[in-house]
């Protein structure tokens, strides 16, 4: 089982003690990664995203990644949304877990958001010396850089929200291909409207 965060554990803590102890309304939502365009550029994906929009643009020629093989449960935030709001319509307070129930690799969202632009990436090389190269144009656009990999690294994270499913009646809409879309779509018109952002 993934080891939450101290301030994540306290926060799902402290929502049950109130609910327990005072009768309040109040639900945990064990939300896994959830991404869209409004998501903080020091977030791989956002990293991702941004970085191949300025390739498509020719304002980057390649970025730096840490671990390609750590895996993630990543969904759109607007089904994220949906599901904390039905769990709020409940008659009793229950905590939910929200998730899509399938893991990507970084590797496999690098070459995702690369095919969106009509691009793709060959893998070359292993560890600290692996590249994505451009395929036709042979040009380095992924580099690893060990300043990226996270010390207490979780290999995969992949949520069961199939209480969620059975009791709101939720589950998510959006497609990972389709999430790539928008947050590519968002990062081509921003980087489009303001290079240095």
């Amino acid at each position: 089982m993934r080891r939450l965060p101290c301030a994540k554990m306290y926060g799902f803590w402290i929502v049950v003690n109130y609910r327990e102890a005072y009768g309040m309304f109040a639900c945990n939502g064990i939300l896994f990664n959830h991404e869209s365009p409004r998501r903080g550029e020091n977030f791989v994906t956002r990293k991702i995203t941004r970085s191949v929009a300025k390739i498509s643009l020719g304002q980057m020629e390649n970025f730096e990644l840490g671990n390609l093989d750590s895996r993630r449960d990543w969904g759109h935030a607007k089904d994220y949304v949906e599901a904390m709001w039905l769990m709020l319509q409940r008659e009793t307070p229950q905590d939910y877990v929200i998730a899509t129930g399938q893991s990507r690799s970084v590797r496999e969202f690098v070459e995702a958001s690369f095919a969106y632009i009509g691009r793709e990436i060959e893998w070359r090389g292993s560890g600290l010396e692996e590249v994505g190269v451009e395929k036709g144009s042979e040009i380095v656009r992924v580099k690893v850089h060990p300043k990226y990999f996270r010390p207490t690294e979780v290999d995969i994270l992949l949520g069961d929200a199939s209480k969620a499913r059975a009791e709101l009646g939720w589950s998510p809409k959006v497609t990972f291909h389709e999430l790539v879309k928008d947050m590519m779509d968002s990062d081509i018109e921003l980087m489009r409207k303001n290079p240095i952002a």
